[in-house]
């Protein structure tokens, strides 16, 4: 049997959680509330904040604008860096996120919506989004991520 000290994996910072999420309103709360846990467990608190509302701005999106599940994942790239994605069916991928996506401007203040890529924008350090052919339920959709971390940490290569 293998078992798996403390110190071995404080030493590799490369780990990575999915949770899978109904279409159900309470679908992003559940998100943070998993996210805090695994940074808390993994000594990465300091990114918190920022990683909490990015991830509910993703798992909310996927929420409004598909009609089925969703997958977030949470991957350690460095001790201070973290990829949030978020997969789900439907496969339009929105500013900024894809490519042909023009730029992104503040959103009127009398809006009801349009606010939270935006958030992702201004707080994430990188991000992307891309098609799929079979999520991670054989279906297709899109995957969007992010990436948050300490200043001064660089993003991840091809990102």
């Amino acid at each position: 049997m293998v078992t798996v000290s403390p110190s071995e994996c404080e030493a590799s910072p490369n780990w990575a959680y999915s949770l899978q999420l109904p279409h159900d309103p309470r679908a992003a709360r559940i998100a943070r509330v998993t996210l805090r846990a695994v940074l808390v467990g993994h000594g990465m608190s300091q990114l918190q904040d920022s990683a909490e509302l990015l991830a509910s701005e993703l798992v909310t999106n996927a929420y409004r604008y598909s009609t089925g599940p969703a997958t977030l994942r949470l991957r350690g790239l460095t001790h201070a860096r973290l990829r949030v994605s978020v997969w789900d069916a439907d496969p339009h991928i929105p500013p900024p996120f894809g490519e042909r996506s023009g730029p992104v401007g503040p959103v009127p203040a009398e809006a009801d919506s349009g606010r939270g890529l935006f958030l992702v924008r201004h707080y994430a350090q990188a991000w992307g989004g891309y098609p799929l052919g079979g999520g991670p339920s054989g279906q297709g959709g899109k995957l969007l991520w992010c990436e948050v971390g300490v200043r001064g940490e660089r993003p991840a290569a091809g990102a």
